[in-house]
Parts: C-alpha cells; sequence; structure tokens
C-alpha cells in the first residue's frame, strides 16, 4: 500500500531524513563508542541506552526513506464546496449533542489530541466530499456506528507548519 502524501509531507521527511543522516547518527554513533569504553557490556547502563538511541534513529531512517520511495504524491489544494484535504470541518455529533471542530490531514500528519484528523481514519473517510447540512455516517465497525451533521467548512489550504508524526 501506498501512503497518499503532499510535496509539503514529502520535503518535511527530507529534511528529518538528512539531519538524522548527517548530523544525529554521527552523533549517537560516537555515544556507542565512549560508552563502549566504560567497560563490561553486560553490566553498561549507558553503553545500552546509547545503542538502544542508535538503532531508534537508524529504524526511523528506514521508515522515511521507504515512506518517501513509495509514497503518491497529492494535490492538497481543495476543490469544489465539499469537505477536502487540510479544510477545518465542524460537525454535530448527534450522540453527544456537541459540536467538534477537527481538520483533515495526510496520515503522516494527523495528531488527534490536536483535532488533525487523518483522511483514511473512519471520520475522514466519511466527511471527504460531503457539504454543509450533509448528515453523515461514521462507520467505526461492523457493530457500530454513529451520524454527524455538517455545520461548518472553512477552507484552509495545507499549512506548511503542522508537523509530520514522529514515533
Amino acid at each position: 500500500m501506498h501512503d497518499e502524501l503532499t510535496q509539503v509531507d514529502i520535503d518535511k521527511m527530507k529534511e528529518e531524513l538528512q539531519h538524522r543522516i548527517q548530523v544525529l547518527r554521527p552523533q549517537l554513533i560516537e555515544e556507542v563508542k565512549v560508552a563502549r569504553s566504560f567497560g563490561d557490556l553486560s553490566e553498561n547502563f549507558e553503553y545500552k541506552a546509547a545503542k538502544r538511541e542508535k538503532n531508534r534513529n537508524d529504524s526511523r531512517i528506514r521508515y522515511l526513506e521507504n515512506m518517501i520511495k513509495t509514497a503518491v504524491v497529492i494535490d492538497g489544494t481543495a476543490a469544489g464546496d465539499g469537505v477536502a484535504l487540510f479544510d477545518k470541518v465542524t460537525f454535530y455529533l448527534e450522540e453527544e449533542e456537541t459540536e467538534e471542530t477537527i481538520q483533515l490531514v495526510t496520515t503522516l500528519r494527523q495528531d488527534a489530541l490536536k483535532g488533525l484528523i487523518s483522511k483514511e481514519s473512519p471520520v475522514g473517510k466519511a466527511l471527504l466530499g460531503h457539504q454543509v447540512g450533509d448528515r453523515v455516517c461514521i462507520h467505526v465497525s461492523d457493530s457500530y456506528h454513529y451520524y454527524v451533521q455538517i455545520r461548518k467548512i472553512e477552507k484552509t489550504g495545507e499549512d506548511p507548519d503542522i508537523p509530520i508524526s514522529t514515533f
């Protein structure tokens, strides 16, 4: 499966990749060497911690390289009146009788705690293309779904300041 990402997503990943390879990797390799010099590796916490950080960085490098290589670049501009990528959407949750505002983003920039919801999530998939006033069914699983009514769509466009996710 290929991730649909914008050119801004790709550029941010390339920037992080360059930093991790050129700056962070040499630092972490040096930390491993210094920790190794402390002696007995079986009881050397500093060595284990340095090695773990180096491996974590290497893992992130592989992840970024793979994402860049396999990504499908999409246009982040909205067309028409319906909900599109990067739009802020205010909707009424019928079940809870509350309003919520979210922004639809690419999978790489999702952060539910900040209201950044992936276009691949159940909410994102359901809202895409719908217009103000539409009642939309959100299918969470085969046994659970709920309804929302779109109250407002704000065409914001892509915000390059939204960071990409890390692990």
